[in-house]
């Protein structure tokens, strides 16, 4: 199918192209051989009179105008998607659509696993496919890489529909056998004078996503900590703040899942930590999709299972 000459198979070519910026792993991901990757690149060099990919040194690299195509061209593919694939009835009990969620590592091990133990149970041939959250996630859902981001609101895009799932206060996690944990509580002083453990997203971009987001929120109370431990993962936190006098400020509910393993205790927050509000948020295309409109249901419902 062409229009103004252009063959519009070309542009699902293109996306990947532009995304991937090699022509063998855009060849992979769209099933197709090399040299007919190649085909469709000289083609579309052609059409745009622009060479679009460049080699230099020993990567690909994009030219103006392939940066300015790529929001538009994923924008088409997305309307498409949304428009052709996604029927207008889903039946939880029968279907097998899969379904892509963009989460943190503190929404993996708090939300996730009370929704796929509801989603299971209610439609167990639905394919869940649980990503990481990157340092961009609106740039992500804009690009239809998922289908549904669970992030902090501050993190949401304002081009996009969001939903709030729950609010999360900051607690301290300190060792069980610490004198703060005897005494019940934390000063102000000690709180401020204290190091701190943290964990640290893989590939996280200073005020982005990819941040601590205790961090982000002391620093908006002017208040910065030092934290001589940083970790890619929430699950080492308890270990290690265990046999330190050291401190790890996180959510609630996640201090509450450690509680359970014992060794150490949980106080509240000296100074006025804003609560985390986490949201669900999804392509302003897929307002209709329903569902993704369960599944979002799901997501709320599993808040009280947590």
């Amino acid at each position: 199918m062409r229009f103004r000459n252009l063959d519009l198979n070309l542009l699902a070519a293109l996306d990947k192209l532009i995304r991937l910026r090699s022509v063998s792993r855009a060849a992979e991901e769209l099933s197709i051989t090399q040299s007919a990757m190649s085909n469709a690149l000289n083609r579309l060099r052609q059409y745009f009179d622009d060479p679009l990919l460049v080699q230099v040194g020993r990567q690909m690299e994009l030219t103006p105008r392939a940066e300015a195509l790529a929001g538009p061209v994923r924008d088409i593919l997305v309307r498409i998607e949304a428009a052709v694939t996604a029927p207008p009835d889903f039946d939880p009990a029968t279907s097998a659509r899969q379904v892509g969620l963009m989460v943190s590592d503190f929404t993996l091990h708090t939300l996730m696993p009370p929704f796929v133990r509801r989603v299971a149970r209610a439609a167990p041939n639905v394919l869940l496919d649980i990503k990481p959250q990157q340092s961009y996630p609106g740039q992500q859902l804009e690009r239809g890489e998922a289908d549904l981001l669970v992030a902090p609101a501050v993190f949401c895009s304002p081009d996009h529909p969001s939903e709030l799932l729950f609010t999360d206060p900051f607690v301290c996690v300190v060792d069980a056998h610490s004198d703060a944990a005897g005494r019940g509580m934390l000063s102000e002083a000690e709180f401020l004078a204290a190091d701190f453990v943290a964990m640290k997203p893989p590939q996280a971009g200073e005020n982005q996503a990819g941040e601590n987001y205790a961090k982000r929120a002391l620093r908006t109370l002017g208040i910065e900590v030092r934290t001589p431990v940083t970790c890619f993962s929430f699950a080492a936190l308890p270990d290690l703040v265990q046999g330190t006098d050291r401190i790890a400020l996180v959510q609630a509910r996640l201090a509450r899942r450690w509680l359970k393993m014992g060794g150490i205790a949980i106080l509240d927050a000296p100074v006025p930590i804003a609560p985390m509000e986490q949201c669900v948020q999804w392509h302003r295309m897929r307002s209709h999709d329903a569902a993704l409109d369960w599944l979002r249901a799901q997501l709320i419902a599993a808040v009280d299972d947590i």
